[in-house]
């Protein structure tokens, strides 16, 4: 197997989405290529940027907060578990804080629970934040926040 086999392997496996280093690595494994030649490929997409984790990583954080939001503790694990580093996950997930992303995960469903009484209201937030991976501390403080808005 080539070199030049691998790389075209590899680059239809990123045509359908981005991936993190690790997962390419675990692809072009599982497709039978040794350590070597997946290393040369490796290289060869990080040159043309077309394997980046930090842009990856980026990337998947900006589509989580506006689509899925999720704490900031279950996105470093969501991103551990796609192959980013530890310290990369950690270091751009500092520009973000829990209160701010458990506003934004409530953000759609406030209308439909504004017509519940108090104590019904309460338990759906807090059950749907603790869900998405946010600490008691953080539900309180939003759920102050949500009595004050109506």
């Amino acid at each position: 197997m080539t070199v030049e086999k691998a790389y075209r392997k590899a680059l239809g496996y990123l045509s359908k989405s981005p991936k993190t280093i690790r997962r390419m690595k675990e692809y072009l494994t599982d497709k039978g290529y040794n350590a070597n030649i997946i290393e040369q490929v490796i290289v060869q997409l990080s040159n043309f940027n077309y394997l980046d984790d930090r842009a990856f990583a980026r990337q998947f954080i900006e589509s989580r907060i506006r689509y899925k939001p999720k704490s900031i503790f279950a996105l470093g694990f969501e991103l551990r578990k796609k192959g980013i580093d530890p310290a990369l996950a950690k270091e751009l997930l500092a520009a973000y804080k829990d209160e701010d992303l458990a506003l934004k995960a409530i953000e759609n469903r406030k209308q439909s629970w504004e017509r519940l009484n108090e104590t019904e209201c309460r338990k759906k937030m807090m059950n749907y934040l603790r869900y998405r991976g946010f600490d008691y501390s953080v539900c309180q403080a939003v759920w102050q926040i949500f009595k004050k808005e109506t």
